[in-house]
This record gives structure tokens, C-alpha cells and sequence, in this order.
């Protein structure tokens, strides 16, 4: 059975928000390390997305995958765009990542639905 992506990120942005209220100095320390990282410059947001979800991919975590494949979303990222991304994580990640990989995908197709723009 499929994950439903957009529940697994309400259901991990809320342990988010309890570890948030558990530490909050360190997890505001990493979501500005987050917002300075992701931010445009050499690399624009999307690509950067793009690279998050590749290394999600061959890091086998599907958090990452649901995160970054909402981010790809509202980056404007395209179906073409994925899969050249997954293509990458694969080869770097072997057989492992092309699980993955059909993760991410089925990921970022839930959540570029009209009603996700």
C-alpha cells in the first residue's frame, strides 16, 4: 500500500513541533542554518530542493523524501526535473535508492495535485 504523503507530513510536523517545544535553542539554530542553506544564490531554491531530495533518496529517509518533495513542489520543480534528480540519487546510491526513488516519486505526484498549488 502507498504511503498517503501528505498525512506523513502532518503527522511528522507535529513530533516536529514537540521536539521543537523540547529544544527549542537547537531546533531554532537548525531551521536558520535550514533558511540560510535552502536561500538562493549561486544555486537557486529549487535546485536546491532538488539536491535534498536526492540525497533523501540515498540516505534512505523518508521524512526527507515527504519534505523535500513538498519543498520541489512549491519550488516549481517538474515532473522531468524529479526524475533527472532520481536518476542521480540511484546511480549514487545503488539499488537501495531506486526504492527510494519510487518513494520520492510517488511523493512528489501526491503532492502536485491542483489542489497542493
Amino acid at each position: 500500500m502507498a504511503k498517503n504523503w501528505q498525512e506523513e507530513i502532518r503527522e511528522l510536523s507535529g513530533d516536529i513541533k514537540n521536539l521543537r517545544a523540547g529544544i527549542p535553542e537547537i531546533m531554532k539554530a537548525f531551521t536558520a542554518m535550514g533558511a540560510s542553506a535552502g536561500a538562493s544564490g549561486a544555486l537557486d531554491a529549487k535546485t536546491k530542493e532538488l539536491i535534498a531530495l536526492a540525497i533523501g533518496v540515498a540516505i534512505r529517509c523518508d521524512d526527507c523524501i515527504a519534505f523535500h518533495s513538498k519543498g520541489a513542489v512549491q519550488h516549481g520543480a517538474s515532473r522531468e526535473e524529479v526524475l533527472e534528480t532520481l536518476s542521480m540519487a540511484i546511480y549514487m546510491g545503488a539499488g537501495p535508492s531506486v526504492m527510494y526513488a519510487s518513494h520520492a516519486l510517488t511523493a512528489f505526484d501526491q503532492l502536485h495535485t491542483p489542489a497542493a498549488e
